[in-house]
């Protein structure tokens, strides 16, 4: 949880205390207005009336040091082995007093573990928390104009009361009503994500942002540690190019060249404007000695204007020079 000291700020104790009681009415008066978020009917008719992940461990959470805490609890759930000494300095930010969000995904990927961002509703969050998967989730516990961020694990919901649990500060099994932390958590623009080990795929997770956790998993770990994940979005979104795409080049980097030219048709297949699936495509054929096949793809892409266009026109040169 991180906030500078009103203290230090309103030396004046008088009005120090004045300005104290001014926001704690104007917070009461924000969660008295709260209203519970609407869910989808869908919502009520599919998800089990309670869930709640009890093998979450808990760490207290003491000020500044929210973020480790609730990073140590969602990866010791993965039965990663780390504690919070060890991730405060991965993700505590001194000068920020505490940790911010690029920080905590990428600690996530450091310990071999994807970190995918869920959709930012209830819905989402209850469905995730249904499926077994605790959620990591950030909040701001005070004003827009005055921040107090803090991170805490969602681990269960109860539908009739309405109630989230989560582990939370010094609590360990910390109950919300869904509009008191949908309050708190719109603040943040519902910001919140999943662990997972590569070569999975948590349902709920959008294309989108499978895409944009696989992706930053492989800038991390390189290509081949990521073939798993892309195999898994493959199956999971067998239409989506750019999946295929990622596919292939994670296929060619574990040497199958066999599997990786498919991955890349398919993708070209799927979308015809992609030049650089074409480009591989090509290159690809051309160290399989096709060259038909190989000109036909490399022409596709230096018709396609982009980045992969020049690199296009230069094997079909150096073909014709051959």
């Amino acid at each position: 949880m991180t906030t500078k000291s009103l203290n230090s700020v309103f030396l004046n104790s008088t009005f120090s205390n004045a300005r104290f009681a001014g926001v704690f009415i104007m917070l009461l008066l924000l969660s008295g207005c709260a209203r519970n978020p609407v869910l989808l009917q869908s919502t009520y008719q599919t998800l089990p009336p309670h869930a709640e992940i009890t093998s979450v461990p808990f760490y207290a959470q003491t000020e500044f040091q929210c973020g480790p805490a609730t990073l140590a609890m969602v990866l010791n759930h993965q039965d990663v082995e780390t504690d919070v000494e060890q991730l405060i300095p991965q993700v505590f930010l001194p000068e920020r007093d505490g940790s911010v969000q690029p920080e905590m995904l990428a600690t996530v990927r450091r310990y071999d573990q994807l970190a995918y961002p869920i959709r930012g509703t209830m819905d989402a969050l209850l469905g995730h928390l249904a499926a077994g998967d605790p959620v990591a989730v950030m909040q701001n516990l005070s004003l827009p104009i005055y921040p107090m961020w803090h991170y805490a694990v969602a681990i269960g919901y109860d539908l009739p009361s309405e109630t989230l649990i989560l582990r939370s500060g010094e609590i360990e099994r910390h109950t919300m009503s869904f509009s008191r932390f949908d309050a708190t958590w719109a603040r943040t623009e519902r910001w919140g994500f999943v662990v997972a080990e590569p070569g999975t795929l948590p349902a709920g997770i959008t294309a989108r942002n499978a895409l944009e956790a696989i992706s930053a998993y492989e800038e991390t770990n390189g290509p081949r540690a990521a073939l798993s994940s892309w195999q898994s979005f493959s199956e999971h979104h067998p239409t989506n190019a750019i999946g295929q795409f990622a596919l292939g080049n994670a296929l060619y980097a574990d040497q199958q060249p066999e599997e990786a030219r498919k991955a890349f048709e398919r993708a070209a297949e799927l979308d015809a404007s992609m030049g650089a699936a074409w480009l591989n495509l090509g290159l690809l054929l051309l160290q399989q000695e096709e060259p038909v096949a190989a000109r036909k793809a490399l022409e596709q892409a230096a018709s396609l204007a982009g980045s992969w266009q020049e690199k296009a026109r230069l094997a079909i040169e150096s073909m014709n020079t051959q």
